[in-house]
């Protein structure tokens, strides 16, 4: 596990990079323990950005007919927001663990801030990314499919959106697709939605790396979430 800290403020956010993926049980165990030390002030923020082995989470709003393939990958009940979703090898995992106390304990500008940062980076690749009411996560519009029924531009999902408070302090946070197994998300109605599919980076024909995805997060992350007042 690699461990960077990017900010010069007298409450730096610790960034840790984990190079192998991590079991999802030692993820949220981890993850629970740093949110409890954050909001005890024992700990200092921090953004963890990972992958995990192939997996199925359940989200609070999980709807067991959204689960087409239960015997495929190992199901996590993750008590995050949201419905299933798919995590595996070529997608980055960004646990956000961040203190709303000092933020602002505003949930809605919350996401906000977390779906801005998601397009901001993403705009950094010449991706348009863009948000749906009703639609949790970023979507990109694909004009080059055939259009839907309605007669619609088509819409892939290219990063998901999750996330749960404890005393006010985050976690869990986003995911967004590099390079992973699409045909893995097959498995589930990814986010409880069957309309739309999901696509990636390396899908949409650019050559990015995990590595390129992380410097382009550190970069934005400033601007979506702004060091809070003291």
């Amino acid at each position: 596990m690699a461990q960077l800290d990017v900010s010069k403020s007298e409450n730096p956010i610790e960034w840790i990079i984990s190079a192998e993926p991590v079991p999802y049980e030692t993820a949220l165990a981890e993850m629970e323990a740093r949110v409890a030390a954050i909001a005890a002030g024992e700990a200092s923020e921090a953004i963890w950005l990972l992958e995990h082995p192939p997996l199925y989470t359940a989200g609070t709003s999980a709807r067991e007919e959204d689960l087409v393939a239960p015997d495929r990958f190992p199901v996590y009940e993750a008590r995050r927001g949201g419905q299933y979703t798919y995590h595996g090898p070529g997608q980055r995992v960004v646990y956000v663990m961040l203190d709303l106390n000092r933020r602002g304990r505003d949930i809605r500008a919350f996401v906000k801030a977390l779906e801005g940062w998601v397009i901001d980076t993403l705009r950094d690749f010449g991706i348009r990314g863009e948000i749906r009411e009703g639609r949790v996560g970023v979507w990109v519009p694909r004009p080059e499919k055939a259009p839907g029924p309605d007669g619609a531009v088509r819409e892939d999902k290219i990063a998901a959106i999750g996330i749960r408070l404890r005393r006010w302090v985050s976690f869990h946070g986003i995911s967004v697709n590099v390079e992973p197994d699409l045909e893995h998300f097959s498995g589930i109605v990814p986010c409880g939605i069957s309309d739309h599919g999901v696509t990636s980076l390396v899908d949409l024909g650019l050559p990015v790396t995990m590595e390129d995805l992380d410097s382009a997060l550190m970069a934005n992350f400033q601007t979506a979430f702004p060091e809070p007042q003291s």
